[in-house]
């Protein structure tokens, strides 16, 4: 008799095991990419273009029972940080890096801000080192006007730039994920300096001081073009051009030239004390 109760007993434990290791993961969809989704947030079929499908060549391993995390979405390929700088990460990925922060919102370092009396763009900006530029460009606002009480969204994912002088490239980081490159142009004669530096100001149509000269925004003779990013070391930056053609050249006095538009872009992206790696 106690022998038919202990088979009974183990029947019963043995049925419940399957289910009791499925809940594990329940509301979690694991896609053949080592993608995990919450069961309410699965994309459907055409969210993403072929462009940015990236097969997964490693097997995908289990997750453990106690997982409750749903991974962001994310290229399966490795991209090189700020300070690997050694493999440039694929068009593909840095425009899906790119979407992530700027089309659909789905990066990571996204909050949201409830505007408070007395704040403007600028104010907010600040107070969460970001810039009034990009403050708009997340929310589409098509003017500085805001109103107490609405909710925005803000990025505070911490940008960086490295530039590489033997490309004559700038690639722009948005949490070590490379996001965009430029086409740029570095010192005559190797005179842009290697080294690590923090943008120190920004100025919107600066004016060039040169041997005395003074030339106004929007001179022909003006170099620093449309927008100027200053390092913290004297006299370096990063600026627009009124040499177009030369852009991807060894053209300059020593800065880093941009075409006005791309460096307007950046400009209105990076806040005052991201950092600039510039590599030989």
């Amino acid at each position: 008799m106690k022998k038919s109760r202990v088979f009974f007993w183990a029947v019963i434990v043995l049925s419940f095991m399957p289910a009791a290791a499925a809940t594990a993961e329940d509301g979690l969809i694991i896609e053949e990419t080592g993608q995990v989704w919450d069961a309410e947030e699965s994309p459907g079929p055409g969210s993403m273009t072929e462009d940015f499908l990236i097969s997964q060549e490693e097997p995908v391993s289990p997750l453990p029972s106690d997982t409750s995390v749903v991974l962001p979405e994310a290229p399966a390929t490795h991209q090189p940080s700020l300070d690997e700088g050694a493999e440039r990460t694929p068009v593909s990925e840095m425009k899906w890096n790119w979407d992530a922060i700027f089309v659909s919102g789905t990066a990571p370092g996204f909050v949201t801000y409830t505007i408070e009396s007395g704040d403007s763009l600028y104010v907010i900006a600040r107070k969460h080192r970001t810039t009034p530029d990009l403050i708009k460009k997340i929310n589409d606002l098509d003017s500085d006007t805001i109103y107490a009480g609405r909710d925005i969204r803000l990025y505070r994912g911490n940008f960086s730039i490295m530039i590489d002088k033997s490309l004559n490239l700038l690639t722009l980081f948005a949490d070590d994920k490379a996001i965009k490159e430029y086409r740029v142009s570095t010192g005559k004669d190797n005179s842009t300096p290697a080294g690590d530096f923090r943008i120190k100001d920004k100025l919107v149509d600066p004016t060039w001081f040169k041997s005395g000269a003074i030339y106004a925004p929007g001179s022909p003779d003006n170099e620093l073009g449309t927008r100027w990013l200053g390092f913290d070391k004297e006299g370096y930056g990063i600026h627009g051009t009124t040499e177009p053609e030369k852009i991807g050249e060894q053209a300059s006095e020593g800065c880093i030239r941009m075409l006005n538009e791309d460096v307007e872009e950046l400009y209105s992206l990076v806040p005052v004390g991201t950092r600039v790696l510039v590599q030989d």
